[in-house]
């Protein structure tokens, strides 16, 4: 039996903060993951063209925090990066979010949402934020293309991910700190999870007796595989990459994102071109840019899982998971797949530190807990 206080299932930035916090404390921590590297979906490769690549889409870096700020750069030096997109619509490359100079030269000065009250659903949501040809023109099919649904099927909180911006910032988001790890999120993943012991190629689930947390258990994979999928399977979209290299080109887009909502454009949903995300020093050094062209699909494979469906019906369904978590002693089940829900990067780092601060050091620090693992 390998044995730790606590034992750590995934080490994606959920894992991983909650690794480090408890590691800080005192806690001898042990780290499983899955996959060939550490970090989960927080990684990136150098492309034999030298170009730097996330390897499950792009990490943009954000945050209001001053504590999640202060708390990444003890593993990495951050340079300032903050994120601009495009949106193709009409034939033409629109600034993303929505902006309001571009409803008054659309809708006019006196524009005003085509929704009024409480939205119960998505387009709902969406329509009380904009009128109704801007939103057919920018959110819906690239909504129902990234779920594969009809938008006012979904949740209506998925439409306070974006808003209409009214001021000059075209920045993804306004968020005060903002940037990459200078020598990547690989390299920042190794050091955020140096000294702690990590093992990976090692699937718990399937050697769940092998491994003992001998105080607590994190579990931070999808909530429905850990129980066996015995109440049914939660819905997860996923994206497939396909990566275009274009010869004796500096760019082909203004900007690191454009997004293709039109479903006439094809299954894909947005391009990245990896290069905005480089030092200008490096770019010279590179003829051509690579493009990665993102498919939304439904993955039947759990490793492939990236963004819980949001609809009530899932909602439901993982409620009735989580009700069997909370009834097992020693046992946490969260992050993105472990609670069902989406985070940022900043959300799922602060996510796990609330649940040391509030939940996990309580655990460990209480009278039964301490007794139960005594001698």
């Amino acid at each position: 039996m390998i044995k730790a206080d606590i034992l750590i299932v995934g080490s994606g930035l959920t894992g991983a903060t909650i690794a480090r916090l408890l590691h800080d404390h005192g806690y001898s921590v042990r780290v499983l993951e899955r996959r060939a590297h550490l970090g989960g979906n927080v990684h990136d490769y150098r492309h034999e063209s030298g170009i730097w690549v996330h390897s499950y889409g792009p990490h943009y870096f954000r945050t209001a925090s001053e504590r999640i700020w202060e708390f990444v750069n003890r593993f990495a030096k951050f340079r300032p990066f903050a994120a601009e997109l495009k949106t193709v619509v009409d034939g033409k490359l629109e600034d993303w979010p929505v902006t309001a100079e571009y409803l008054e030269r659309i809708a006019g000065t006196d524009w005003k949402p085509s929704f009024t009250g409480t939205p119960k659903n998505f387009e709902e949501a969406a329509l009380a934020q904009m009128p109704r040809p801007i939103y057919e023109k920018f959110v819906r099919d690239y909504t129902e293309k990234q779920w594969g649904v009809p938008a006012a099927t979904l949740e209506a909180g998925l439409a306070g991910r974006f808003d209409v911006r009214t001021g000059p910032d075209r920045r993804l988001k306004t968020s005060t700190y903002q940037g990459l790890p200078e020598q990547g999120y690989a390299a920042f993943m190794r050091e955020f999870l140096k000294d702690i012991p990590v093992e990976t190629g090692v699937d718990y689930l399937a050697h769940r007796s092998e491994f003992t947390g001998q105080k607590l258990t994190i579990f931070t994979g999808p909530i429905d595989e850990y129980f066996g999928f015995d109440l049914g399977h939660l819905v997860y979209r996923g994206q497939r990459r396909e990566q275009i290299w274009i010869d004796d080109v500096k760019f082909k887009h203004p900007v690191v994102q454009v997004n293709f909502p039109a479903k006439e454009a094809g299954s894909f949903v947005r391009e990245i071109e990896w290069k905005h995300m480089m030092p200008g020093a490096d770019l010279d050094k590179i003829n051509g840019t690579l493009i990665t062209r993102e498919h939304p699909f439904t993955p039947e494979i759990t490793d492939q899982f990236e963004y819980p469906f949001p609809d009530e019906a899932n909602r439901q369904l993982y409620a009735r998971y989580a009700e069997q978590a909370d009834n097992i002693d020693g046992l946490v089940i969260c992050g993105r797949l472990g609670e069902y829900r989406y985070y940022d990067m900043d959300q799922a780092i602060g996510r796990a530190m609330a649940l040391v601060d509030k939940e996990i050091l309580k655990q460990l620090h209480s009278p039964e807990k301490n007794a139960a693992h005594s001698g």
